[in-house]
This record gives structure tokens, sequence and C-alpha cells, in this order.
């Protein structure tokens, strides 16, 4: 008998309630932004350029063309031609990232609404929650609050010695090649140590960031060691990042240098720069607000699943 025959690895890894619960989602969130007048829009899921993030793996085609992990640059490509706020459904791809909260292939909501700072964005992805998911009221923090309750220190002023120290202290995993810097060691504290007890009851937002996690976030007038960027957690699972966002072209491209300076440093594929977003900042990106939401990771609160196959009609896993 060939060997496919009486196997299982055919069947789709999600039932279908968790398939009912996804279509009810994607129609609920169209009703939300429709009776807010945000535009839904799609754009390329293949680019010339990708994202130069030292720590976002791209997928390649045959041909060289990029995969997107988001469609950050063409929605900023639209905003700067005034569209005027815009939303989009659509599919990310990131090699390596497999797991019970990772799929290299998973689904997106990302918005853009100009006028907006952060805080705004925050009140608006509350809103959505509560509408889609029925969420209580959620819950802020800053990023120095939530370290200083957990770990202790202060993260915009702790050294990499005592980021190490603590690391030891609270760590209770073998890392595999010690972290290099304060930001890979403030990633992993955050990581392992304060997000698992994040949001266990109310959505929390996380705001506030040190200015080594800038990305494409504009830094606070009146406190230049944060920026304005949030992250958003729930059962412990970080469900989005949003951003006040970064509309100074010459500021983009010195994040961009600094970001291929990395992955040179680490041995990482240094990545073609998107020539056309810096020309969209340069022609006069408005001032706004932006964030991505993974709808998987939502599915999987609201179904209560424990793996991101179990809200995927077929998982990586279940692929090979």
């Amino acid at each position: 008998m060939p060997s496919y025959l009486g196997q299982n690895s055919w069947r789709p890894s999600a039932k279908a309630d968790a398939l009912e619960i996804r279509a009810c989602l994607l129609a609920e969130i169209r009703k939300f932004f429709s009776t807010r007048g945000v535009l839904e829009v799609e754009t390329p899921l293949l680019a010339s350029a990708t994202a130069t993030d030292p720590y976002i793996r791209s997928m390649r085609t045959m041909e060289g063309s990029y995969l997107q992990t988001s469609p950050e640059s063409y929605m900023k490509r639209m905003l700067a031609a005034g569209y005027g706020p815009i939303y989009q459904i659509c599919k990310a791809f990131r090699a390596g990232e497999i797991g019970d909260y990772h799929n290299p292939e998973f689904t997106l909501l990302e918005w853009y609404r100009p006028g907006f700072d952060h805080r705004d964005l925050m009140d608006e992805v509350e809103g959505l929650l509560q509408h889609v998911a029925d969420a209580p009221h959620s819950e802020r923090f800053t990023y120095k609050q939530v370290f200083e309750q957990h770990i202790g220190l202060d993260p915009h002023l702790a050294t990499v010695p005592e980021l190490q120290l603590a690391g030891r202290e609270f760590v209770s995993i073998e890392v595999v090649g010690e972290p290099q810097g304060r930001l890979e060691w403030l990633d992993l504290l955050m990581g392992h140590c304060i997000q698992p007890k994040l949001g266990n009851r109310n959505p929390v937002f996380v705001f506030d960031f040190p200015i080594e996690m800038a990305a494409l976030a504009q830094i606070r007038r009146d406190d230049p060691k944060v920026v304005e960027r949030f992250e958003l957690f729930w059962h412990g699972i970080e469900l989005a990042n949003g951003y006040h966002e970064l509309t100074d072209g010459d500021e983009q491209l010195h994040r961009i240098e600094a970001d291929q300076d990395r992955r040179q440093y680490l041995g990482f594929e240094i990545v073609p720069v998107d020539k056309r977003l810096l020309g969209a900042l340069a022609s006069g990106l408005p001032e706004g607000a932006g964030v991505a939401l993974g709808l998987d990771r939502l599915l999987m609160v609201m179904t209560s699943a424990a793996s991101i196959g179990e809200v995927l009609s077929f998982s990586f896993e279940g692929l090979k």
C-alpha cells in the first residue's frame, strides 16, 4: 500500500468551527472600518526590496523578488499619495518563524490613520478588540513600568552588565549564544520574563519603548530616550505593534544604514534598500500612526487555542 494511504497528514490543521470564527472575524473587521470611513486596499505580495530589521528574515522567490514581511512600504506610498486612512488584511511571510505562536505564512491586519498619534491609535485598537472579540477595557503601562515591576531595573538606564545579571537571575532557559548588547538583552528579558505575565485578564498596551527599539517610530520630543511605539499583549501573547510614524526621510535612511551595519556585524544578508519608500517620505508622508495586528494570534486568544496551527486551515507543519 502506498505510504500516503492511511495517513491523516492531508487533513486541514484547523477544525471547521475555528474557520467559521475566522470568517466572522474578517467580516466584523470590515464592518468596523467601514463605519469609520477607513478604505480597504490591496497591495502586492512581491517586492524588489524588503525589511532591513536585522531580526526579520525575508523569503525570496526563485526570480529574486521578496515576499512581503509586511505591506508597510506599499501602504506608506499610498499615504504619501493622499489616499487618506487605509487598512489591509493580507498574508505576510517570514523565514524561520515556526512555533506555537509563529508560522512562516501568517495573516496581518495593518492600518494607518493620518492625524493620529500612537495614543489615538491605541484607543482605536482597543475599540476594535471590543467590537470583534468582546474584549474588556485595556490597561496601559510604559515599557519602563513593566521592567521595573517584573525585573527591578530601569530599561532606559540599565547597563549591559546589569541586564546580564538580571538575565541570569530571571531567565530559566539556557541562552545559546549570549546576547551582545542592550537591545538583545532587553528583548530577551521582555520575551521570557515579562511578556508571559501581561494581559492575563485585560489586554495590555506597553508604550514608550527605549530608543534602541525605534524601528519606524518617532522619537518623543520631550524625552529623547524613548520612542512613540506600542505593543499589545493579551493572555501573554503579543498581538500588535504600532507607531507614531516616522516621517523624516533622512532619519529613516540613517536607521536603515544602521540596520545594514548590524546585519553585516551579525553575518546576516545585506538586503536591498526600499528607495521608493524613501521617495515617499521625501515627498511628504502625512503625520499619523500605523499598526500591524496578527489575526492568527488574535484567533488563538478568541478560541483558547494552544498553537497557531489550530486556527490555520493548513499550518506549515502540515505542508511538509
